[in-house]
């Protein structure tokens, strides 16, 4: 059993250290401030393959594994959260076009997202169906070779920039659950499309979110991803990534917060001493270093999993964000008390740390339906048992 990373970790690790600082870290606070969505670095992420990550090398991504997928997000989100988490989503999106796809689609799109000529956008969640989404109400009647496709998404990141949607939508009756939900690629410009307004949010200010809504928009059904009812298992295999990606963010946040809480202690004095001088602070200090550190090594163990097609990773993966955006949030929470008032006020990152980090708890299924999924596998026989030998 080896924990370390190998050269090629490691190298890949400098890499999105070397494209945060130079792109990201010093903007953030700025991008945040202005709620400025930065496509322009964005797009520029394509240079270093960063909009590919684990898109198969067969069609132009990097074909790295989701543990080196995680490595990255962590290293560029202790530089801008908020602007990981997009390009995490990005990922997604063209990992699922190329993965489903055929070839004709694949052409279409996958090079240019890869390139970041064309970004895109992932819409499962509705104004009624959130943590619900195996009955989402968004239908695609089919008429001839096209589908029509009516209804509203919800909370959609960076939707109004992007260039391409993947869309879930009812292809089968409306009571036909997750077995009548098909996922379909959308060009963002398609008419009958219009876009809500940008969703004034608590963290995550640096991308938009808005609603889209959908008014007898017409694709060809060669857009469909897979065959018809495929739509919603795809969805989820996007979701077991798309949770590791999102608690790597967290991961990155946590780290930043403590790195600036360990020089924070070091520099302040109170009472005639530096704040690491006091056990009390010590103590706190090390507590946040114990979970974080834990709460890698599940987000590591559960990537890993994905990567062997392990059939218990999906159960490995909702755990890890479950424990990982609980305790990132934690982490820069902390952080921000250690820094007293200075953590409160946004010359200090710690308040944007502690904004950004929230929504993690919320998004790509929120903790508690990560509780609901590991619950539901943990009750079949011989689950718990083997949970002590992986």
């Amino acid at each position: 059993m080896d924990f370390s990373l190998s050269d090629d970790q490691k190298a890949l690790v400098q890499a999105a250290a070397d494209f945060a600082k130079a792109e990201l870290a010093d903007h953030a606070a700025e991008w945040d401030a202005r709620s400025h969505f930065p496509l322009d670095v964005i797009r520029r992420a394509g240079e270093t393959g960063f909009l590919g990550i684990y898109t198969p090398e067969e069609h132009g991504g990097l074909g790295l594994s989701r543990l080196d997928a995680s490595l990255i997000f962590e290293q560029l989100a202790q530089s801008c959260v908020a602007t990981t988490a997009y390009l995490t989503i990005h990922n997604m999106v063209t990992w699922m076009i190329a993965s489903w796809g055929d070839d004709a689609l694949r052409e279409a799109w996958v090079p240019q997202m890869i390139s970041g000529e064309v970004l895109g956008s992932y819409c499962l969640t509705e104004p009624g169906a959130g943590s619900d989404a195996a009955h989402l109400r968004t239908k695609a009647v089919r008429e001839g070779d096209e589908y029509v496709i009516s209804g509203s998404k919800m909370f959609i990141s960076g939707a109004g920039s992007t260039e391409v949607l993947v869309v879930m939508a009812r292809t089968g009756a409306p009571d036909s659950g997750a077995g009548g939900v098909s996922a379909i690629v959308v060009p963002a410009d398609a008419a009958g499309i219009e876009y809500g307004k940008n969703e004034e949010k608590m963290g995550w200010k640096s991308q938009p979110t808005r609603l889209v809504s959908f008014d007898g928009v017409r694709v060809p059904v060669t857009n469909r991803l897979g065959a018809e009812g495929e739509g919603f298992k795809f969805a989820m295999k996007g979701l077991d990534g798309g949770r590791l990606n999102i608690a790597s963010c967290s991961l990155g946040a946590a780290q930043h917060a403590l790195t600036l809480s360990r020089n924070y202690m070091s520099e302040r004095k109170q009472f005639g001493r530096e704040l690491n001088q006091f056990q009390a602070l010590q103590f706190k200090l090390a507590d946040m270093a114990t979970e974080l550190t834990a709460a890698r090594l599940m987000v590591r163990q559960a990537a890993w999993r994905l990567d062997q097609n392990d059939p218990e990773a999906p159960v490995h993966c909702a755990m890890a964000k479950r424990f990982a955006t609980d305790v990132g949030f934690q982490v820069c929470n902390e952080a921000l008390q250690l820094h007293g008032g200075y953590g409160y006020i946004r010359e200090y990152p710690l308040e944007r740390l502690v904004r950004d980090t929230r929504v993690h708890q919320i998004l790509e299924g929120t903790n508690e339906i990560m509780r609901l999924i590991a619950a539901r596998r943990l009750l079949a026989d011989g689950v718990i048992e083997s949970l002590q030998l992986t």
